[in-house]
């Protein structure tokens, strides 16, 4: 997967993300720990959210890994940015 790809996704899943803690009022991170430790929802309506929120954000920690990989790996020969910024068209 292409490093733009990998930024595009990102920023994709943050729009949902976003949306999801417009709507309930916390972050995401904070949501996800809740989840993760068993915590059930309030109210039963929200239980299809909650479960689309949480892959939503497991798939952004992904994608977060990834970006950081491939950020390594064309970096290996250098420490600097150069070559690295794109400016989109």
């Amino acid at each position: 997967m292409t490093i733009e790809k990998i930024l595009a996704d990102i920023h994709a899943l943050e729009e949902e993300l976003l949306a999801f803690e417009r709507k309930y009022g916390i972050r995401s991170e904070t949501f996800y720990a809740a989840y993760m430790s068993g915590e059930e929802p309030e109210d039963e309506s929200w239980v299809l959210d909650f479960g689309e929120w949480a892959s939503v954000y497991r798939t952004w920690l992904a994608r977060q890994a990834d970006y950081r990989n491939e950020i390594q790996r064309l970096q290996r020969n250098s420490t600097s940015i150069k070559g690295l910024i794109r400016v989109a068209a």
